[in-house]
Order: structure tokens, then C-alpha cells, then sequence
């Protein structure tokens, strides 16, 4: 009888063994199959588009070790898939998106627009950042109401999502487009700009290389960042919103967060 308890004790010792290991697997994300795998990564490798100056793309810091939201993210893609991560850098965000809408790129991390979605396929939004002001030290605006007036120069990268809705939005300030980061902190020291306005993650950034430079309290909108693909490649969508939502669940979102410095999220994306 002893014997046979044994035997009925380890069959369900096994069964609850199997089990356990059925519902650890439902938790964890599937491995990519070849349609997925080729429709991520055409070129045998994942190329994933960057700009330097914002955290959630990409800066270095004094060892010039490269961070940024979109670079870790991208990495972390490239090995779940077993493919080489290439980042490819461009000038500016409006470069790195015609690049996307030619192809030429194969995973972006930006706010994902109703414009933008024309060109690409977003996942669920994965971190949302505040969209605000940087004044330059001495300036007499205390506050995101004060940019609006009749002589207020305010720099945008050009092509951006700020170019447009602060162009419609800003009925007496001046919006004035600008090639890249460095040429905008450049002007905002020079006198040339009054302000400039984007997300709060690229302008705290700035602030910290423009001595007695100050971020405004207050935003004007909220920028919702995903990942995006071109179009054309629905094939990995589910996994690629698979990926977004594992990378929340086991930290490797907040991780790429904090090694990159990002200031101006109000939600990580749960």
C-alpha cells in the first residue's frame, strides 16, 4: 500500500510539474518564426534609426558610451530574434523618418502621430513624454504662457511634430525651424532664439549643456512614443507588440529609462 501511495504521489508530483511548466510558458513571448524574423529584418540584420541629442533615440555620455530608449530597445529586439543590431544614424528625427518611408530602416522609436502612421505601423504606446520649453539663462519668461507674444523667436527641429502643431497653435510668437539640436542650443546661446520647444526628455538634455538654461514648467501637448516598422511588413506586428509588452513586463523599458536619463516621462506606458 505504501508502495502504491509512492507511485501516486510522484504521478501527481509529475503532472504538477508539467503543468507549471505549461503556464510559465504562457507568460513568456514565443520565439519569432522565419516570416517574422525576414519581415523584421529584410537585411539579415536589424537597422534601427537614431538621432543624437534625445534620450529616447540616442546620446553618449563622457566615456562616449551610447544610451537612448530606442537604441536599447532596439539591441534587446535584434537578440530576441537572433539578427545583427546596426544603428544608423541620422542628422535629425525628420531625416530618420523619410528614411523609414523609403525602407531604409527597419525599427523607430517616436511618437507615434496620425501623419506618421500613414508610413508606419506603431505598437501600443510605450512611454509618454511631456512636450514643453527651454528658455535660455536671463530670459524674463517665467512660464509656457509667456512664449506666445509678438516678438518671441521659438525654435523647432524642422520637420517635427512641434513645427506643426506650435505653427497652427502660436498666433504672435515667431516658429522657426532649425536643422538639428546643436544648432538650436547654439542659436538659444547666441540670442538668435527666445525659446525652443519639443519633447522634455531632448530639452533637459539641452539645458544641461546652456549654463543657467531653464526648462518651463507647464507643457503645451504630450508626445506618446512606440516602436514603429514600414508598412508592408505586417507580418511581425503581433510579435513586435509581443516584445513591447514583455519588455514592459520584465523591466527592460524602465531599464533602458534610467541608463539613458530620461526627465519628462509622466507614464511608462502600462
Amino acid at each position: 500500500m505504501k508502495r502504491r501511495a509512492a507511485m501516486g504521489i510522484a504521478a501527481l508530483s509529475a503532472i504538477a510539474f508539467v503543468l507549471g511548466l505549461a503556464g510559465g510558458c504562457a507568460t513568456t513571448p514565443a520565439g519569432p518564426g522565419e516570416g517574422v524574423v525576414k519581415a523584421l529584418a529584410p537585411a539579415g540584420k536589424l537597422r534601427v534609426g537614431l538621432y543624437p541629442g534625445s534620450p529616447t533615440s540616442m546620446v553618449k555620455d563622457a566615456s562616449g558610451e551610447t544610451r537612448g530608449v530606442s537604441h536599447d530597445l532596439g539591441r534587446e529586439l535584434a537578440s530576441r530574434i537572433g539578427v545583427p543590431f546596426e544603428p544608423v544614424v541620422f542628422q535629425n528625427n525628420a531625416k530618420l523618418l523619410d528614411a523609414a518611408k523609403a525602407g531604409e530602416v527597419d525599427l523607430v522609436f517616436t511618437n507615434a502621430t496620425p501623419a506618421r502612421a500613414a508610413f508606419l505601423d506603431f505598437t501600443p504606446t510605450v512611454l509618454d513624454v511631456e512636450q514643453g520649453y527651454l528658455v535660455p539663462s536671463g530670459s524674463h519668461i517665467t512660464t509656457a504662457k509667456e512664449v506666445d507674444r509678438a516678438g518671441i523667436r521659438v525654435g523647432v527641429s524642422q520637420g517635427s511634430t512641434s513645427q506643426g502643431v506650435l505653427g497652427r497653435d502660436l498666433k504672435q510668437a515667431e516658429v522657426v525651424p532649425v536643422a538639428s539640436l546643436k544648432a538650436g542650443a547654439d542659436m538659444l546661446a547666441g540670442g538668435a532664439l527666445h525659446a525652443y520647444a519639443t519633447n522634455k526628455a531632448i530639452l533637459f538634455e539641452m539645458a544641461d549643456g546652456l549654463q543657467g538654461a531653464r526648462v518651463l514648467d507647464g507643457r503645451w501637448g504630450l508626445e506618446h512614443f512606440a516602436l514603429g516598422i514600414p508598412k508592408g511588413r505586417s507580418a511581425a506586428v503581433p510579435y513586435l507588440e509581443q516584445f513591447v509588452a514583455s519588455a514592459r513586463r520584465e523591466g527592460v523599458v524602465d531599464r533602458a529609462v534610467q541608463r539613458a536619463g530620461l526627465r519628462g516621462a509622466v507614464t511608462a506606458g502600462q
